[in-house]
């Protein structure tokens, strides 16, 4: 490829990936809706952009004694984002999808433990998109 060709090539993909990550501070500011005023969010949103099938990950720490909501989304609607939470050993303790893939679920942890948090898209309601988490506590 040519030097030219390489640099509008390299500044494509630089303002595509621009644009789906600002897509997903607008989503991450939907997504915030679900921690209501009895949460207080970590100040943190787990974003990832997937296409098909992939999906991401994301760990966390939940301390003893909280409850905690999360909030999953992706594209304008709920229900687009299937979130599972693992822990430590790859146990599954949690699955919207068994629940119509609710957008947030509320958790009373009794004991502190570290969980992975794997986000896919729904493949019948979207083929790409931005997956979006948020976690609030309880006051």
């Amino acid at each position: 490829m040519e030097p030219m060709k390489k640099i509008v090539f390299t500044l494509l993909v630089s303002l595509f990936s621009i644009a789906g990550f600002s897509q997903c501070d607008s989503l991450a500011g939907q997504c915030e809706k679900h921690i209501t005023d009895n949460y207080i969010s970590d100040g943190q949103a787990y974003r990832a952009l997937l296409t098909g099938t992939e999906n991401a990950e994301f760990k966390t720490t939940l301390f003893g004694g909280n409850t905690y909501r999360m909030a999953a989304c992706s594209g304008s609607s709920d229900g687009n984002l299937v979130f599972k939470i693992l822990d430590q050993d790859g146990n599954l303790l949690f699955s919207n999808s068994e629940y119509s893939n609710a957008p947030y679920w509320d958790f009373v942890i009794e004991n502190t433990m570290t969980v992975k948090v794997e986000a896919m898209l729904d493949q019948s309601r979207l083929s790409s998109g931005c997956a979006v988490l948020v976690i609030g506590f309880k006051k």
